[in-house]
């Protein structure tokens, strides 16, 4: 898994639910699609690999931290380019429910704004999240 030196943000969003059932669902692949948009909502298993076809920067391959027993949900996303982007998740204990967090971090070359526009998306993201698993 590729690591990138630069700024980092730290974007987390408490959850009234476990870290047992948070994890449960959002270390599924296949739940994606329902909450991190960032991907662009479509994600498919092509043989031994997840694809995402309409992601906003195209056609990307993304690859799972194996399931765990300590809220790790780090995945790699492979770009068009070829160029390979490790982004840490963690779910934690927060009383009886959950934090999830999300480090975004600075691509070299990105833009102020760009990076700006990226946490929006994450925190979108991770405010989808909240809303499906406290709704169900």
């Amino acid at each position: 898994m590729k690591s990138t030196s630069g700024e980092s943000r730290h974007l987390g969003i408490r959850i009234d639910r476990t870290v047992a059932d948070v994890y449960a669902y959002a270390s599924q692949p296949a739940n994606l699609p329902a909450w991190a948009h960032g991907l662009g909502g479509s994600l498919e298993r092509i043989n031994d690999r997840w694809v995402a076809k309409s992601s906003p920067m195209g056609r990307v391959v993304v690859a799972f931290a194996p399931r765990n027993e300590w809220g790790v949900l780090d995945h790699d996303v492979t770009l068009p380019s070829g160029e390979t982007v490790h982004n840490p998740v963690r779910v934690l204990v927060d009383g009886s429910g959950s934090e999830v967090v999300f480090t975004l971090r600075r691509q070299p070359g990105t833009s102020d704004a760009a990076f700006e526009r990226d946490a929006r998306t994450v925190a979108a993201d991770l405010a989808r999240l909240k809303e499906l698993m406290e709704s169900s």
